[in-house]
């Protein structure tokens, strides 16, 4: 019965929103106010409608009148309306291209001006971050998730490199977000909703400028790593901090888990 109602909840409440959020920008000609309402009528519904319990630490860390590119664990569709109620900054999402299509949430993100980004097309990804680059430098902030994908077991999976090199092209700070609670409220790929508690602690800004203008990786690491220990400090797995980074074009997967490529074999003389 929960799990019919959640899913009502969620497609009726996501179509009113809509068209509250485009009436909203019509009238004000402003599209962060798109981001208000998903933030004030949108997000509180869903939480509500799947029993989760949102607490919030280390609010103090985040200053609306910045522009900061906020980084997170990602464990479930639930993340998208936690983060919107926990972290109040003008923010635009860097969504997959696919969440386009999506009624209602991919029609409000692309007219609100969120990112796309298509992740089997380098050349486009590349065109997209540079966009959020542009943004960024025009004083919006900027939230995506580097795992690329939801974690199945709430661990922190490697993060991808290309985020990162936005971040020091932009060379504003960089806020690391960490959420634990939601792969266990709503799990990845499932209706199946179990209510209880999903915290966030929003970290202290890591100042970019502190890292070569190339070194992705290294910036990479030093915000996973932030993120592994607060995951822990909130009671959650944490992950693996030795296999830091996916390969390029792969998602939820680190360099040291890929298969062993078998040796040549050796053809008879």
């Amino acid at each position: 019965m929960r799990k019919l109602w959640c899913i009502l909840v969620a497609t009726v409440w996501s179509a009113v929103s809509f068209f509250i959020s485009i009436t909203a920008m019509i009238v004000t000609f402003n599209p962060a106010r798109s981001v208000w309402v998903a933030r004030k009528i949108w997000s509180p519904v869903l939480l509500w409608a799947g029993g989760a319990r949102l607490e919030v630490i280390g609010g103090e860390n985040v200053d609306p009148k910045r522009a900061t590119i906020y980084v997170a664990n990602h464990q479930s569709t639930l993340d998208i309306p936690a983060h919107f109620i926990s972290v109040p900054a003008d923010f635009r999402y860097v969504a997959k291209s696919q969440l386009r299509f999506v009624p209602f949430i991919g029609w409000y993100l692309w007219l609100a001006g969120h990112i796309f980004v298509n992740r089997s097309d380098r050349a486009s990804a590349i065109s997209s971050l540079e966009r959020a680059a542009k943004k960024v430098r025009e004083g919006t902030s900027i939230f995506l998730y580097p795992e690329g994908t939801r974690s199945e077991d709430g661990r922190v999976l490697p993060f991808k490199k290309g985020p990162f090199a936005l971040a020091l092209k932009a060379r504003v700070p960089i806020c690391p977000v960490t959420i634990e609670g939601t792969s266990t409220v709503m799990p990845k790929n499932s209706w199946n909703i179990t209510p209880g508690p999903v915290r966030v602690k929003i970290g202290r800004p890591i100042d970019t400028t502190a890292f070569a203008e190339n070194d992705r990786e290294g910036l990479a690491r030093a915000v996973r790593a932030q993120i592994i220990a607060d995951n822990l400090s909130l009671g959650g797995k944490g992950g693996d901090t030795d296999d830091a980074i996916a390969p390029q074009g792969q998602e939820g997967v680190g360099q040291k888990r890929l298969p062993t490529p078998p040796p040549p074999s050796k053809k008879a003389s």
